[in-house]
């Protein structure tokens, strides 16, 4: 097995790919990270892919090791939508499967309606395919913590203080119930490192300030009315305690024509690293078939 890396050229700058190459000849995944402005560094434990197939994974542009332009105009879902064709048409890749983790869904979603030549399927991972239920379910969410921690992220959003130390920390509390409840010392080093690769402004235009709070370019967003156009096997999957909760994950696919869905018992919103061993199991399971 052999790795590749380099740098193409996308609109607003290059953007970092690596290519983990498969001694079997089965048709590529590409892995869209979560965000919008994190990167591949969470995901990286994935590259186990590649004893199947080749692994595609990339920074998007703002993000990681790719290029961090400062035109606040290219942060909208459509560039990234080109970026990722422009990757498979610098890849030179016919076909692909596609797995999206978290925003990495969202743009999966948009990729597929744009572009659905040569995507042989998708796996939505904990998605976020409609942002006002993601609002919703957040706030259902937030009435299941602490009522000072409750108390504290509605007088810092009302009051505008959302990069106060008070928000972060009640934030924290958040996480920690809703997208990784592993301890400090059971996350993986490369976790802990990965902090350094995102980009907060990508994340505060194009979300808002917190996974909980939408006010970003997508907080309209929403493509439940066109599931029932997407064709392709596809995958749904999520944390037991996730965000992307259990109920909207299968509501989506039941909107979705030829779906499967599958939650994962022991994580909230990163499986992939709370339940590993499992996530490869269903992942690969799904994308063998």
């Amino acid at each position: 097995m052999t790795v590749q890396e380099g740098f193409i050229e996308v609109t607003g700058g290059k953007v970092w790919y690596q290519l983990h190459n498969s001694d079997k000849p089965n048709t590529p995944v590409v892995l869209l990270h979560g965000g919008p402005g994190s990167s591949h560094w969470s995901m990286q434990g994935l590259s186990d892919l590649a004893e199947d197939r080749p692994v595609i994974f990339y920074d998007q542009l703002g993000c990681g090791k790719s290029d961090r332009p400062q035109d606040k105009s290219l942060w909208k879902i459509d560039r990234f939508v080109e970026e990722l064709h422009q990757i498979k048409e610098a890849l030179g890749l016919d076909e692909f499967h596609i797995l999206g983790h978290s925003w990495g869904t969202t743009l999966a979603a948009a990729y597929y309606l744009t572009y659905p030549e040569g995507v042989k399927s998708i796996i939505f991972s904990s998605p976020c395919l409609s942002a006002p239920m993601w609002a919703k379910d957040q706030a259902e969410n937030r009435n299941q913590l602490p009522r000072e921690v409750q108390k504290t992220l509605k007088e810092c959003e009302a009051n505008g203080t959302t990069d106060s130390e008070a928000y972060k920390q009640a934030t924290e509390v958040f996480n920690k119930h809703f997208v990784c409840r592993l301890e400090d010392e059971e996350k993986p080093a490369y976790l802990k490192e990965g902090s350094q690769n995102k980009n907060e402004e990508v994340y505060n235009i194009m979300w808002g300030p917190s996974e909980f709070h939408v006010t970003g370019n997508l907080r309209n967003i929403d493509f439940t009315s066109k599931l029932n156009t997407i064709n392709i096997p596809t995958l749904y999957t999520c944390g037991r305690y996730d965000e992307a909760t259990p109920k909207s994950t299968n509501y989506y696919s039941e909107l979705t024509p030829n779906s499967t869905f599958h939650v994962f018992e022991k994580s909230a919103h990163m499986p992939y690293i709370e339940d590993p061993a499992e996530y490869r199991r269903v992942i690969r399971e799904f994308l063998g078939e």
